[in-house]
């Protein structure tokens, strides 16, 4: 019965056991934790777990805390904390208290004392080399290690000198007493203590030695008074120990650990050490650059948080391991900007077009509506002119057929403004087309004929005087194949997509769009979705595409 329940998607298996534990009395509230370790930035997975905990908590009128695991001094940094709060909060979710492992670690101390004096941790020399010679493997048992069963008050004792730092880095570890012998490799005597002489970014110099996560999780949990400690699946063979050290230290209504499977998205790479090499070779413009997987790259390149949550709910949970389509992601993002972003038009590869029977020196405005959809978001004003900016896609000297946009002597309609007819054009010395010319038709204002004539095109434009020049960045996946990370295709410097991004200079933009603030997302029509980049600038507007207007992708993928 369980493990169809674990299995099933059409409810929540973690939510089916707390209501258990609530029923039962082993709890009389809710209390969960995010606790992200601060070696980078958080990632499209971690969007996972971040709606998983605060969720939960949120159902049940608990509390979730964000308790940054800074375990690890030599990897991690006051930046990644800063980055790690920042979106969290730009996400939609805000944390009970803000803690962090080193605020236990006078406690985790005090514990790893218990158990030697319990004879239940022993200090050893064995490197980390030997340490694992003498593991075993999934068919053989370990073997103890020769000072395993030194005295408690020598265990003690060096204990006492790897804290005042007599020992360098490496030369002796604390680790729990528990079965060399297990069928679980995470039970044969796991270090829990290491001497590391590294400033820690909270406590300084105040100690050389730190706890190991496998040991400072549970007790961290048991200290905070979390009650269902929610995390990945990679941890539920890490269940046996977690539940060992509560067990061992007599903690009073232990946290139940509850495991569910992480979210693995193709096209994407996720680990933070192969993110970090992306960022330190140049290949990528930093953690938030566009097409990274983390959610600050996420939001320079306009994914609305809503969007995202409503990607994780509908991936649902569950223990069942499987990949998600980066499909689907880019279709909650594109669902979520169609309903909430304005309307604007940007001439993305522009190509003059002369009304030549428009009166010279003329500039009207044109009230236009911000969304068709939702009149309750206004309308604005946009100027035009004699001489436009239309793209050079929309205009063809000789076109194929079932081509319905401007040729000469074809009649298409100017996106809210008048019906225009092709009348020639001009190239320059190499043939290339720079001007187009046609006539309008000044009872058509608005686009539509009174006689009830029939157009079967209609373009966007701007206007070549009042329009805003911009440069524009068309962003695709960072990776040419599905998982990145196997090796099987080369390295993963090697998967990446050489089309990833576009950067077109001389662009056209409306002239609204001159003071649009970084995150705030538009619909440019026939385009696609795009916000301005965070290095955008009044004097140089920089816009980046969120996701196009249509999938492109499996129509490129089937093409191949």
């Amino acid at each position: 019965m369980a493990d169809e329940r674990e299995n099933t998607m059409a409810g929540n298996f973690i939510h089916d056991y707390i209501d258990e534990d609530l029923k039962n009395g082993v709890y009389t509230h809710v209390q969960t934790r995010f606790p992200p370790e601060p070696n980078g930035y958080l990632h499209i997975g971690h969007a996972k777990a971040i709606c998983i905990n605060f969720g939960t908590a949120k159902k049940y009128g608990g509390t979730c805390n964000l308790r940054l695991d800074d375990t690890n001094p030599q990897k991690e940094d006051v930046e990644y904390v800063e980055s790690i709060k920042e979106d969290i909060r730009w996400l939609g979710f805000q944390w009970d208290k803000l803690l962090f492992a080193s605020d236990y670690f006078d406690f985790i101390y005090d514990c790893a004392v218990r158990l030697i004096e319990m004879g239940k941790a022993y200090v050893d020399d064995l490197s980390a080399d030997e340490i694992r010679a003498y593991r075993g493997t999934l068919t053989e048992p370990g073997k103890n290690s020769p000072y395993r069963d030194r005295s408690v008050e020598e265990n003690l004792a060096l204990f006492r000198r790897m804290t005042d730092g007599e020992f360098p880095d490496g030369a002796r570890v604390l680790r729990a007493k528990i079965d060399m012998a297990s069928p679980n490799l995470n039970m044969r005597d796991p270090v829990i203590y290491r001497i590391a002489h590294v400033p820690h970014h909270r406590t300084g110099d105040k100690w050389c030695v730190y706890p190991m996560y496998d040991f400072a999780h549970p007790l961290s949990d048991a200290r905070e008074g979390v009650t269902h400690s929610l995390c990945s699946l990679e941890f539920e063979n890490h269940r046996p120990l977690y539940d060992w050290f509560l067990r061992e230290l007599d903690i009073p209504t232990p946290p139940r650990q509850i495991e569910f499977a992480r979210l693995n998205l193709n096209y994407c790479l996720t680990s933070k050490r192969k993110c970090l090499a992306l960022v330190r070779e140049g290949i990528v413009d930093g953690w938030n650059d566009p097409r990274m997987a983390t959610l600050s790259g996420m939001r320079r390149r306009g994914y609305p948080p809503a969007a995202i949550r409503t990607f994780c709910e509908k991936i649902g949970v569950s223990k069942a391991y499987s990949v998600v389509d980066m499909g689907l992601l880019e279709a909650c993002v594109r669902d979520e900007l169609n309903e909430t972003a304005p309307r604007a038009m940007a001439v993305l590869r522009p190509i003059k077009l002369v009304i030549d029977n428009y009166p010279a020196g003329k500039t009207e405005m044109l009230e236009v509506e911000n969304h068709p959809a939702h009149p309750e978001m206004g309308t604005r004003e946009i100027p035009f002119s004699r001489e436009l900016f239309i793209e050079q896609d929309d205009f063809c000297a000789d076109p194929p057929k079932k081509y319905f946009r401007l040729f000469p002597g074809n009649e298409v309609r100017l996106k809210s403004a008048y019906l225009v007819t092709c009348t020639g054009y001009e190239t320059d010395e190499d043939g290339r087309v720079t001007v187009v010319h046609c006539t309008y038709d000044p009872e058509t204002r608005g686009g539509n004929a009174p006689d009830g004539r029939k157009v079967r095109g209609t373009i966007h434009w701007v206007s070549a005087a009042d329009s805003l020049e911009a440069e524009v960045r068309l962003y695709d996946r960072l990776f040419s194949v599905e998982n990145p990370s196997d090796e099987t295709h080369g390295s993963f410097e090697q998967n990446l997509n050489p089309a990833s991004m576009e950067r077109l200079t001389g662009c056209r933009l409306e002239a609204s769009l001159r003071n649009a603030a970084a995150g705030c997302g538009y619909q440019f029509l026939r385009q696609g979705y795009f916000c301005p980049d965070t290095t955008s600038a009044p004097d140089h507007p920089v816009f980046n595409r969120t996701v196009a207007l249509n999938s492109s992708w499996e129509k490129a993928k089937n093409a191949q």
